[in-house]
């Protein structure tokens, strides 16, 4: 039996996070949900409005035996602005605020680490805005919104073009994966 472990990423809106991961060898599932506050199985409708203190997040299961945490930091952070921790993009507010949660000392020291090699790498001018936080409880979202890319793939694209984030990644990040 292969042994799995989570990762948990806040980027923004957490229809544009679940895409990128999705498709690597080695992760098992990709969820939406709400992380970080202090409602319990808080709503959609809640957590847009700002007061649970919850972050919108995927909850990444994988093998680190084909895929390791290192790689899903990389992956996440060529999904983002990382020099912006009030939001991401379109989206403004604590609820959308790029976050890493940890689930253990040693994904904690690695993106501690990865976090500083952004910063030392001059990449972007401004200081690295992403929080790295330890993992709480994670709450999923409402079934409408996973594999939202899947469900509703026009509304989807539209909403990453339109947004702003296609554009920065493709500019910053010389990525075309949305």
């Amino acid at each position: 039996m292969n042994q799995t472990e989570k990762a948990t990423f806040a980027g923004g809106c957490f229809w544009c996070m679940i895409k990128p991961f999705d498709s690597y060898d080695g992760v098992l599932s990709v969820i939406s949900g709400y992380t970080g506050g202090q409602v319990k199985n808080p709503t959609y409708e809640q957590v847009c409005a700002g007061n649970t203190g919850h972050t919108e997040a995927v909850e990444i299961t994988f093998e680190p035996s084909k895929i390791s945490y290192n790689q899903l930091l990389d992956i996440f952070w060529q999904q983002i602005d990382p020099t912006d921790g009030k939001g991401q993009f379109a989206d403004r507010g604590d609820s959308y605020r790029p976050a890493i949660f940890y689930h253990n000392h040693a994904q904690q020291q690695q993106a501690i680490a990865s976090k500083d090699l952004l910063q030392q790498s001059g990449k972007f001018a401004q200081p690295i805005e992403v929080a790295i936080e330890k993992a709480v409880e994670f709450y999923p979202a409402e079934q409408y919104h996973q594999q939202f890319y899947q469900k509703q793939p026009e509304h989807y694209n539209r909403y990453y073009q339109l947004s702003g984030r296609a554009n920065f990644i493709a500019k910053n990040w010389n990525n075309n994966k949305s």
